[in-house]
């Protein structure tokens, strides 16, 4: 007498003859151990940075501009305004223009401090730059946080490129990581007694110009990868 195959037990050779017959018409991958490790990997910012960062100041460097040449270069009317389509020309000679139109600038300079903002964790500094005595306020990030969407030091460097990343979270995150290093550079600064004391400094600001026919340069924030006081 042929002994019956229990309903479960049929139903589980089913589903393997299926995976057989699945394999066979369309074949499938096996990954090796040390390939899949890697997938699991979570994106680490901090080293990601650190293994980076000398090139982010190198390339900040030796790209830097006078400050005092290209604010000479903007023209802002009685609103402090600018054509988008006039400010162009200026960042194809003196900056860099990024993948989504922002007109980033890598900069060096000197000037005097005019005032301190530290009452929040974004502080500043005014800073009336040498060379130049035209309406646009510069000012520089010196606070023991830099805004969250602040990313003029990473489009900066010219070599950190989204499509280097598998999205926007990793992208926003280097330049989170890299504004926490700007951070760490200036601990050293004597932030409260800044005011009317000579600076040389390094570093980038960025002109937001997407979908925008105007922007306002009434004022820019400089992201400085180096400050020294004189």
């Amino acid at each position: 007498m042929r002994e019956r195959v229990s309903p479960a037990v049929a139903i589980g050779i089913g589903v393997v003859l299926v995976f057989v017959v699945v394999a066979l018409l369309f074949g499938f991958t096996v990954i090796p151990e040390e390939e899949e490790a890697a997938l699991t990997i979570e994106f680490d910012p901090v080293a990601y940075v650190d293994d980076n960062w000398e090139a982010v100041q190198a390339s900040i460097h030796d790209n830097a501009v006078p400050l005092a040449n290209v604010l000479n270069e903007f023209e802002p009317g009685p609103d402090g305004q600018a054509a988008t389509e006039d400010l162009t020309p200026i960042a194809e000679a003196l900056g860099l223009i990024t993948t989504g139109e922002a007109h980033v600038y890598r900069v060096i300079g000197s000037g005097t401090v005019s005032d301190v903002d530290v009452e929040t964790s974004k502080g500043s500094i005014g800073i009336d730059v040498d060379g130049y005595d035209g309406p646009v306020e510069v000012r520089a990030w010196i606070g023991t946080r830099i805004p969250s969407d602040e990313s003029s030091v990473r489009d900066g460097t010219g070599f950190i490129a989204f499509n280097d990343f598998s999205d926007q979270t990793e992208y926003g995150k280097v330049a989170k990581e890299i504004n926490n290093k700007v951070v760490e550079n200036l601990e050293g600064l004597d932030k409260e007694n800044l005011v009317g004391k000579g600076i040389d400094f390094t570093g980038a600001f960025t002109l937001r110009t997407f979908n925008q026919p105007v922007v306002d340069i009434s004022e820019i924030r400089i992201v400085p990868i180096e400050v020294t006081q004189r």
